[in-house]
């Protein structure tokens, strides 16, 4: 089943993280220190639900766009908490792109989960796909299918799923039989992470 946009309700209601992101908007060394933060070459991040609602407030992901992405309510109006699954794109993320083309499973717990792009597709630097784009599997109606983003360099990630709460077999709803992992895929991203910060004298 698909759901779609309420067209006659004003998106602008529906804007998450304004709060949160007025607090770096209206406090000029906090907005100075994290825009400095993100231009640095040596630097590396990671937002998950909330964190990616604000990085994508803000305007961090898409610096050089003219009109920014927003996050909007659920096209379901509610929040949804599910288990679901993600297909990785071919993608710059330092985190995520030795995991293209795997789908995993992942939790997701959020009411304001939709990107919205004012551009085409191919603007963005999608990482990871709802593995349906239908409604529950893909439980936000984001434009694109996108669960995850990340920036031109690849080294600032946002996503709405939990793959902090998806690392270990035991914490999945559903995990392939005859497969004993000490950890689920999803720990190579913070591996990652570590061998990047590592490389680059961290």
């Amino acid at each position: 089943m698909a759901l779609k946009a309420d067209k006659g309700i004003s998106d602008t209601r529906y804007i998450s993280a304004k709060g949160w992101a007025g607090a770096f908007m209206y406090n000029e060394k906090a907005k100075t220190a994290i825009e400095n933060f993100f231009k640095r070459e040596d630097t590396l991040s990671v937002g998950i639900c909330n964190g990616c609602q604000l990085f994508v407030e803000l305007g961090l992901i898409n610096m050089d766009h003219d009109k920014k992405p927003k996050m909007h309510h659920n096209v379901s109006q509610k929040h949804e908490s599910i288990f679901t699954s993600l297909t990785i794109q071919e993608n710059k993320s330092v985190m995520l792109s030795s995991l293209a083309g795997c789908t995993l499973g992942v939790w997701v717990s959020h009411g304001e989960g939709r990107f919205s792009f004012p551009h085409l597709e191919d603007r963005y630097q999608i990482v990871s796909k709802y593995g349906y784009d239908t409604y529950p599997a893909c439980p936000n109606g984001s434009d694109y299918n996108t669960a995850m983003l990340c920036d031109e360099t690849g080294r600032h990630l946002v996503m709405m799923p939990h793959i902090e709460r998806s690392l270990l077999q035991w914490q999945w709803a559903h995990y392939p039989k005859g497969r004993h992992d000490e950890v689920s895929p999803w720990m190579e991203a913070f591996v990652n992470a570590r061998k990047w910060l590592e490389a680059n004298g961290k």
